[in-house]
């Protein structure tokens, strides 16, 4: 135990300390004061991890491990705080997203913002508790707390049907997360472990493997509960409807990084433990992910109308492309996951962020009522461009490394399948580029002119540009300088493909 500087704890302390600081009558100006320090912490934090993480000491491939005293030892649960190379991009999308996210919420004008910053600051300590979490305990517990002020932001600060969609995820969430945690204790009590440190469990899974029909199992449990909290087809209806009704800062920071808490469950526990499972699963997952949220979803976003809810059926879609990684289940395909992850979280919360700018000058979501918007905002309509090329994976943005390795390690594992899910980068490309025509250019829908001359269109300002600069130099930076990420994952996943290749 060392509590010297410990850039992961201070991660997580720092905005649950404003949290409850604003809680227990914080005046609101210095709410709004410290709010800046409080997002750029975790920020900060994630940088100096990323910076030094190979420098740092390595115990069981974890980097900065500390423990901490809990009180919950006897029960074989304690607070131990570590990132690998899995959990360091993940951890450093966390704090950038939130940096961004919070940054748009403080010029929001939102009602009640002491209430608002209060709930995104619990919701961002709780996301970077879930990737620093080498104990299986609080990698679920910090989800849970994170997961908490979404429904209450989206019921509150919510847009059209708030109420429905706040309780359609409140469902499937809550299903989702019990389906999980039912499979994370059968994992437990079936490995015949005393402690849920996921390096113990490692190791002890390691020497005595379950049987097969156990993992196969357990690895269903897992994948349809972090399944559904991901978006699987066909339990993935309440992400649109969720994202198109929650407020911009909830959309980005839970579409951009909660959502990849699924995902990272099954990469990080999922896969190593249980590889029988992930053979017996395999295919079943794969054509689910490509059939249900690649094509399916995709032609449901192609038939969109409404800006945000495309970008809401859009990141389900590209959830297929992840699940398609995991399916493959070599180091490639794993790794490419990673790096999709990191780079949707990117891009996902960059679109959220620019739909609100549309609709704080159209009056409006339809894009059908829109138009010419360039013309009056061009830097907006740069970015939104930006963010709409990115998300279809166009070279030079991050989320092209991660989609073409993800299919080089598919056409291994099925071309059949591979082709399939290649045609949805055409699905994304004609909605995409669709969205960009009817919002930016032609001539201006009758509804928007109307708009335009009662409420003159003026382009981003500083404090809408700040965010979207954050996010788009980070989705340059990894399209530009890949091995940023892809050399952390390296070291993670190499000595598990050894060790998969020796057995």
């Amino acid at each position: 135990m060392n509590f010297g500087f410990d850039p992961l704890l201070i991660a997580i302390v720092a905005p649950l300390a404003l949290a409850l600081a604003i809680a227990f009558g914080l005046p609101k100006r210095w709410s709004v004061r410290l709010a800046y320090v409080a997002f750029a912490i975790p920020l900060l934090m994630a940088l100096h991890t990323w910076w030094h993480f190979s420098a740092a000491t390595q115990i069981g491939g974890y980097a900065f491990l500390t423990r901490y005293p809990t009180g919950l030892e006897v029960l074989g649960i304690s607070l131990q705080l570590g990132l690998n190379g899995i959990s360091l991009p993940l951890f450093v999308l966390a704090g950038v997203v939130g940096f961004a996210a919070g940054l748009y919420a403080l010029q929001s004008g939102a009602e009640r913002l002491k209430v608002y910053l209060m709930l995104l600051l619990i919701m961002l300590g709780g996301l970077m508790g879930v990737f620093a979490s080498v104990d299986v305990f609080f990698f679920y517990f910090f989800h849970e707390l994170a997961l908490i002020p979404t429904f209450i932001m989206v019921g509150i600060w919510g847009g059209r049907d708030r109420s429905y969609a706040a309780m359609k995820m409140t469902i499937y969430l809550t299903a989702g997360a019990m389906l999980s945690l039912i499979g994370l204790i059968a994992l437990y009590v079936k490995s015949g472990a005393t402690s849920f440190d996921l390096i113990a469990l490692r190791n002890h899974l390691g020497a005595h493997p379950l049987g097969e029909t156990v993992q196969n199992n357990i690895f269903g449990l897992l994948m349809f509960g972090f399944g559904i909290l991901v978006s699987l087809w066909p339990l993935h209806t309440w992400a649109p409807l969720g994202y198109g009704a929650a407020p911009s800062s909830a959309a980005m920071l839970h579409a951009g990084v909660l959502k990849k808490f699924g995902l990272y469950g099954l990469v990080q526990i999922a896969l190593p433990l249980l590889p029988a499972g992930l053979t017996h699963w395999s295919h079943p997952l794969a054509w689910l992910a490509v059939i249900g949220n690649v094509l399916v979803v995709g032609f449901i976003t192609i038939a969109q109308r409404d800006l945000k809810q495309m970008i809401g059926y859009s990141s389900v879609m590209h959830m297929g492309y992840a699940f398609l990684g995991i399916a493959t289940g070599s180091m490639l395909g794993v790794g490419g996951v990673v790096l999709m992850m990191v780079a949707h979280g990117f891009s996902v919360a960059l679109l959220f962020l620019l739909a609100t700018t549309v609709h704080h000058r159209t009056h409006t979501f339809t894009m059908d009522d829109m138009g010419g918007l360039a013309t009056k905002a061009p830097v907006m309509a740069a970015f939104f461009v930006a963010a709409t090329f990115a998300s279809i994976g166009l070279p030079g943005f991050a989320n092209f490394w991660g989609e073409l390795a993800i299919f080089v390690a598919l056409w291994n594992f099925s071309p059949l399948i591979t082709v399939l899910a290649v045609a949805g980068v055409v699905i994304s490309a004609i909605y995409g580029l669709r969205s960009v025509a009817k919002v930016f250019f032609g001539q201006p829908a009758p509804h928007f002119a109307e708009v335009a001359a009662k409420h003159p269109v003026t382009d981003l300002t500083w404090a809408e540009k700040w965010p979207a600069l954050v996010l788009l130099a980070a989705l340059l930076w990894v399209g530009f300088w890949p091995k940023s990420m892809s050399t952390a994952i390296n070291t993670t996943l190499q000595p598990a493909a050894q060790t998969a290749a020796r057995n």
